[in-house]
């Protein structure tokens, strides 16, 4: 990164050169990195601002954080408007703004779109890759929007999934997660979302919903849930008693119980901030992770800012090496 930082000028660094320079296992290193540093106390998140404008649906905001261990300052500005794809386009829209660490100018702006899918699919997938059983062959999908074929593409290359059964709240949908699964070389099955917890062995949730899709009832012992929806006060993708029946893993417990999946669990009684694992602990070996092949185990993927300036970091220092960017002076 400090390349980046030293060199004339604000680097310029749109959607397509991201797309094109970072791919998944560049997003999983990155994120998984970033994780164990959190753990470790050597990269922090700051609090996050997001907040309704009062305008198109939309929820904007801000997140922001310092890697001391690979030296990345920034802030992500963005947010969600959910009309966005009656106008041909994604409803998350962000950018992410890197500064040098050593002296806080402004040295990259990087376009936030494709990154927050493809880290979004890299921190379940990491989580996939550290507490899912090794004998995990069915996936289950909930949930069929935009981000949902990043989250197939980066899961099924964390286990020898022979299957993807999926549900959405709106199944005209499936047909598009279904081209993918069969791109992939997997069977596709559009089912209940009862049935998904009936097939699964790991089920990622990636949705916007305000209410539970899945009842603790409905889960079998030893299934790996990847709960990645949930990121505003309010929203909800499981059932609270499902949360707490499970082992409950996160990128980071502060905004898990403030505005991750577990923040009706706890506001309930019925799980405790203590009893939530940093996943960043079992990256780094201080944790054992899933404990027994009956165990249910959760990850409550919140979203930090500091994936987002890890995955960032990565497009900016790939597209100055590949010349794949401009750089202005202001």
């Amino acid at each position: 990164m400090k390349d980046v930082e030293q060199a004339a000028g604000i680097l310029l660094v749109g959607e397509e050169a991201c797309a094109e320079l970072v791919g998944r296992k560049d997003a999983f290193d990155a994120v998984e990195a970033v994780f164990g540093a959190m753990a470790a106390g050597d990269a922090r998140n700051f609090p996050v601002v997001r907040e309704a404008l009062g305008h198109e649906g939309a929820l904007y905001g801000f997140k922001s954080g310092f890697d001391r261990a690979g030296m990345v300052l920034g802030v992500k500005a963005g947010g969600y408007w959910p009309g966005n794809m009656e106008r041909g386009l994604t409803n998350h829209q962000s950018t992410v703004c890197l500064f040098d660490s050593d002296t806080g100018r402004l040295s990259a702006l990087v376009g936030g779109n494709y990154l927050t899918a493809v880290r979004t699919a890299a921190s379940s997938a990491v989580s996939i890759a550290h507490l899912a059983r090794k004998d995990s062959r069915v996936l289950g999908m909930i949930g069929a929007g935009h981000q949902s074929a990043f989250q197939l593409r980066a899961a099924v290359e964390q286990r020898s999934f022979e299957r993807v059964v999926a549900w959405n709240p709106h199944p005209e949908m499936l047909p598009k997660l279904g081209a993918v699964a069969a791109e992939l070389g997997l069977p596709f099955e559009a089912v209940s979302a009862e049935e998904v917890c009936a097939q699964a062995d790991v089920i990622i949730t990636i949705t916007s919903a305000f209410e539970p899709l899945l009842m603790k009832d409905w889960v079998r012992p030893g299934t790996h849930i990847a709960c990645m929806g949930t990121d505003t006060k309010g929203k909800m993708e499981v059932d609270a008693a499902l949360v707490a029946a499970a082992t409950v893993f996160t990128d980071e417990v502060a905004q898990s119980v403030s505005i991750g999946e577990a923040q009706h669990a706890v506001a309930a009684g019925l799980l405790g901030e203590v009893d939530i694992v940093p996943i960043g602990a079992v990256i780094n070996g201080a944790h054992p992770g899933r404990v027994t092949d009956a165990e249910i185990t959760l990850f409550d993927g919140t979203g930090v800012g500091l994936q987002d300036l890890a995955v960032a970091s990565v497009a900016a220092r790939l597209a100055q090496e590949t010349g794949k960017a401009s750089r202005v002076v202001l």
